[in-house]
């Protein structure tokens, strides 16, 4: 069963077109990378699921529900994040906490229990009595995942959770992320950052300019498109010799050589990548240290199909 699903989904602000025609199905279960620059559609399409706007024409329904007809029924069990989450500045995340708590008609007894572990889970417990006020902009990211994991939510949808973040914490809302979905959460994650869906997401929608350009797993748009680069360390520069016979393996479209290391243009499956790195050693005697797929393949498909969509 589908925890999200868009028909047809439409949105125009004035003359502008900002959503165009999207269909979308995201089951159970899944993590689903929502990927496109700024202004691709991504948080319009986030604002009408979660019943904040709603579309020109089109449905959209989480969990079974008309997110625009029953916007409570789509969303009892939704965990959101829109945009750059803003608090009441004088109260502090316990208390935030404890009031959308009570919001969400969480029972007395278990809400101190979920603050206390949501504050923990995204490193917040020792402000937990600060003034929201003096939090950073980073600090309110984390607070806005923890008030979305509050209730514990089947389903959570996420814009750009990462934003404002320093390294340290884009890993370590990574993991969060991770971990729900370990747990059997369904996320709908938005971001124009190309690495954080490679790291959570089982799939990717690519959408440019309103329009849905690609959906399917990460993988299979990879197999597709073939835009696969080989990385391989050396133990020692190898002769141009060699490096011409590698250019004529089965599948490899290019070389570029380093001084101890190759990168390989490749358009074959993964059975036939280890049927190169067999090729290499065994047979060119190469002295390969390290053998590793990029994953900026994702990143050639992405440019290439924005280019295309301008």
């Amino acid at each position: 069963m589908e925890a999200i699903v868009t028909r047809g989904l439409t949105k125009y602000y004035g003359n502008i077109l900002a959503l165009n025609e999207l269909d979308l199905k995201i089951e159970k279960g899944r993590c689903v990378g929502f990927l496109g620059p700024n202004g691709a559609g991504k948080t319009t399409t986030i604002k009408i699921l979660c019943s904040l706007i709603q579309p020109t024409k089109g449905e959209a329904y989480v969990n079974g529900h008309d997110a625009v007809k029953e916007p409570a029924k789509a969303l009892r069990n939704v965990g959101a994040m829109v945009e750059t989450p803003e608090f009441y500045s004088y109260l502090t995340p316990s208390e935030m906490l404890s009031y959308l708590g009570r919001l969400r008609s969480i029972a007395v007894t278990d809400l101190r229990t979920r603050i206390n572990k949501v504050l923990e889970i995204v490193k917040l417990s020792e402000w937990a009595s600060t003034r929201i006020s003096k939090f950073s902009r980073g600090m309110k990211q984390r607070l806005g995942i923890a008030q979305a994991l509050l209730h514990d939510p089947p389903v959570m949808i996420l814009d750009e959770p990462s934003l404002g973040l320093d390294p340290r914490g884009m890993y370590e809302i990574r993991e969060i992320i991770k971990e729900a979905v370990k747990e059997g959460k369904t996320i709908f994650l938005a971001s124009h950052m190309l690495r954080e869906i490679q790291e959570v997401a089982d799939s990717v929608a690519l959408i440019n300019k309103g329009k849905l350009l690609a959906y399917d797993r990460i993988e299979k748009l990879e197999n597709f498109f073939r835009a696969t680069k080989i990385h391989v360390q050396l133990l020692q520069p190898i002769p141009q010799g060699k490096l011409a016979k590698i250019e004529k393996l089965d599948h490899v479209k290019a070389v570029t050589a380093e001084e101890k290391s190759l990168t390989v243009s490749f358009d074959g499956t993964e059975t036939e990548q280890a049927e190169l790195l067999s090729s290499l050693v065994k047979d060119l005697e190469v002295p390969v240290v390290s053998f590793k797929p990029s994953l900026e393949a994702l990143e050639e498909i992405y440019l290439k199909l924005i280019k295309e969509g301008n």
